[in-house]
């Protein structure tokens, strides 16, 4: 019997949304300069449209629940749903919205507006088409992988406590992490 999965992407032309159950949208952000705290954000969603044939015809939207925030650590995150941080009272989102996608079918430069607290700012993110099968339930799914860096004092996070010994608690680059998974709508 002939494997009836797509494994390129030209074969995944279409509409999909992200599976949040098989996929993570994580950071890392340096702590007290010597380490680095990493969290997830457990609420999300979000569209896809694939374009197999032209991936720069692609798109992507995303909103993320921003009280859905978990460092392991349940102080450090009612700290980083205040005001200090994201303030998720006036704030509850943060969204996502791709501008333009270039790429060569595997490897993709995502470039977007995102919106924190009601500042938007371009970025541009590395996207890794990682492949596609069908579910055992006959759904059609494509994962992607990747992140890129942003700069958090760009969207008025600017809270930080000086340290002791020199430096700052947290630093102003944090790492953003994904790790997709989209089903064929």
């Amino acid at each position: 019997m002939a494997d009836e999965s797509p494994s390129a992407i030209d074969d995944l032309t279409g509409e999909y949304r992200l599976d949040p159950t098989h996929s993570r949208i994580g950071f890392a952000a340096r702590h007290a300069m010597v380490t680095k705290v990493r969290g997830t954000f457990k609420q999300f969603d979000g569209k896809l449209y694939i374009d197999g044939q032209q991936p720069s015809k692609s798109s992507v939207e995303m909103r993320i629940n921003m009280a859905s925030i978990d460092t392991g650590e349940e102080k450090r995150d009612v700290h980083l749903r205040s005001a200090d941080f994201f303030g998720v009272d006036d704030y509850p989102e943060m969204v996502f919205r791709s501008t333009s996608i270039e790429g060569d079918k595997t490897q993709f430069k995502i470039t977007g507006d995102l919106t924190i607290r009601n500042t938007t700012q371009p970025v541009t993110f590395d996207l890794e088409y990682t492949g596609s099968a069908k579910d055992p339930f006959g759904n059609l799914r494509a994962g992607f992988e990747g992140g890129g860096q942003l700069n958090r004092k760009d969207w008025g996070l600017t809270w930080n406590a000086p340290l002791e010994t020199g430096g700052l608690l947290v630093s102003e680059k944090i790492g953003l992490e994904f790790d997709i998974s989209a089903i064929k709508s």
